[in-house]
């Protein structure tokens, strides 16, 4: 089960880290400090106030929600 692939969101996350220089946890936590607010809200925050492509904003966005919902 390990050497299988990672999917989803995450699996933008090798490339978000390489491209932007922040690790992944980082992200996540300028999206956690922005909470509550509507997906959309915070995919554009990352987008506007740092420069994220969409695909990287909505993928760190979605993966950050769906950890906190448990």
């Amino acid at each position: 089960m390990a050497d299988q692939p990672v999917k989803g969101p995450a699996s933008y996350f090798p490339s978000i880290e390489k491209k932007y220089g922040r690790p992944i946890a980082e992200w996540q936590e300028l999206v956690r400090q922005k909470m509550p607010a509507k997906h959309m809200e915070l995919v554009a925050m990352l987008k506007n106030d740092h420069g994220m492509g969409h695909g990287h904003a909505n993928a760190v966005v979605a993966h950050t929600l769906a950890t906190e919902r448990g």
